[in-house]
């Protein structure tokens, strides 16, 4: 049974001596930690893969399974990153030597005094703290790097559609004012992107406050607004099916224009040269949906399951841009599972792809 207190970590302690697993147990716990008991190698197994402690205070000789071959299996079965502790009554070197070999990062002889047991223990499990605290802020780090780069490709790549089509000439004089329209609202999307990682304590992870609301009506036209001519210069025809009057949705309203816009650039990516439908529309009770819709390849139902996989591409390198890291939907569904919605695929009747978002309603 394990012993559950205000864990400063969690203990697996395995010895056959029920005595000793008892000492050993009211004293760790005495101390804040966790115990987790287990009174033979098979038992030890059991528990460690039913959930990972932090350290493992391991007898050496037991019957049945002893230290060595319970270092053995769990060597086996993965890279071992929680440390291990032998407790052995044997003073003998080569069997220390052996141990560390093992991978043992240290041990304790019976009989053992309660101080020195704690002052390893709480030297070892404080260094796995440690390192878990420093792998977690640099998994949050890698993160907020990946989705502040993605949600600036989009603005981004605007600004080199319509600056390109300045400079080469090719546009026809009455466009150039919105063309440098759209260079200024991206630039400004892109800093306000920035920004809003910036200022926010949890970065990242762009869960609902409550207070947050998005027009689906505004928010078709800001679409429209901001990739007509790049939907028009590949030969994409739009078609804009706005809500039977006011629809508001709990989402920030610059969130929902990144996740939307991911889909629009999918689109215009993969399906060049057909129509694009935009529409919102109620959907379960409560909830609204965002529709983005093309008439493209779609996706081979054999791939469906890994289309919101991150990193993973599912069309060939020579549909990509040179820009796409595989990241945009596996993001996107994260965002809108943030404020309580979904994100799916459907294929379409006559061909083409139906991604939608559906959202609650806001109150």
């Amino acid at each position: 049974m394990t012993i559950a207190t205000t864990s400063m970590g969690r203990i697996l302690v395995v010895d056959d001596q029920a005595a000793n697993l008892r000492v050993v147990g009211t004293l760790l716990q005495r101390q804040g930690y966790e115990v987790i008991p287990a009174s033979s190698g098979d038992e030890a197994l059991a528990r460690y893969a039913e959930s990972e402690p932090d350290l493992i205070l391991l007898d050496v000789m037991m019957p049945g399974m002893d230290g060595f071959e319970v270092m053995e299996a769990l060597r086996a079965q993965a890279p071992l990153k929680v440390p291990v502790v032998f407790v052995t009554a044997a003073h003998d070197r080569d069997l220390l030597l052996r141990a560390f070999d093992a991978g043992v990062v240290d041990y304790v002889t019976k009989p053992f005094l309660p101080e020195e047991l704690l002052a390893r223990v709480n030297a070892h499990v404080g260094l796995k703290l440690t390192r878990d605290r420093l792998e977690r802020v640099a998994r949050e780090r890698e993160e907020l790097v990946n989705l502040v780069a993605h949600d600036l490709k989009n603005p981004l790549t605007s600004v080199l559609f319509a600056s390109d089509l300045l400079r080469s000439g090719g546009c026809k004089p009455e466009r150039v004012p919105r063309y440098l329209q759209m260079i200024h609202e991206s630039a400004d999307d892109a800093l306000g992107y920035i920004r809003h990682y910036l200022e926010s304590s949890s970065a990242g992870r762009r869960a609902a406050s409550g207070d947050e609301r998005a027009d689906l009506g505004q928010t078709l036209q800001w679409l429209v607004h901001r990739y007509e001519m790049q939907l028009d210069a590949r030969g994409i025809r739009i078609e804009v099916a706005p809500p039977p009057g006011t629809a508001e949705v709990a989402i920030d309203p610059r969130v929902l224009r990144q996740v939307s816009e991911n889909l629009v650039t999918n689109a215009m990516k993969y399906a060049p040269g057909s129509e694009l439908l935009l529409a919102a529309r109620p959907g379960a009770p409560g909830f609204w949906q965002l529709i983005v819709a093309d008439r493209g390849p779609g996706i081979a139902p054999a791939r469906q399951r890994e289309l919101f996989k991150p990193f993973v591409r599912l069309h060939e390198e020579a549909l990509d841009d040179g820009l796409s890291s595989g990241l945009g939907l596996s993001l996107a569904r994260q965002i809108v599972a943030n404020f309580g919605g979904q994100l799916w695929y459907e294929d379409r009747r006559q061909g083409g792809a139906r991604f939608v978002v559906e959202l609650p309603e806001a109150p």
